[in-house]
């Protein structure tokens, strides 16, 4: 397991409130589209980060996380684990204060370098199934 409970809910409820989905597309057959749907519902501003720069759910998209003029909290990672890694150290240059490798994205040595400097991580997980049960778990 990639991200403890503890980590989950920090990323989720204390380290902001703006999250770059990386993969998002105007696609409504993508995970992407409904996770970041999900995410929206619990209040979290989602930027489309996709080669298109689609505007998706009322937000203008982006090429790449650099493109984003403005701070970013999370970076939430929708593309092929051979990939991520790049994506995970781009995050460290953007100055993100979390990454989240959705389920199926798996890259340990960029889990370690991520963690390594000082960025909460969780890997092979998804916040749209974890933030709805996070008042269950507390109570």
């Amino acid at each position: 397991m990639y991200g403890d409970e503890a980590t989950i809910r920090r990323i989720l409820t204390e380290l902001g409130d703006t999250w770059a989905v990386v993969g998002l597309s105007s696609n409504r057959r993508r995970a992407a589209y409904a996770v970041a749907e999900v995410l929206q519902r619990f209040g979290k501003r989602v930027i489309p980060v996709h080669p298109k720069a689609e505007t998706v759910h009322g937000e203008r998209g982006y090429a790449s996380l650099a493109d984003i003029p403005f701070e970013v909290d999370v970076v939430d990672v929708f593309v092929n684990s051979d990939l991520a890694g790049q994506v995970a150290d781009d995050a460290l240059a953007k100055g993100a204060r979390a990454v989240w490798f959705q389920l199926g994205v798996i890259d340990e040595a960029a889990y370690e370098r991520t963690r390594a400097a000082g960025l909460d991580m969780v890997m092979d997980r998804c916040p749209a199934l974890e933030i709805p049960t996070l008042e269950r778990r507390a109570g």
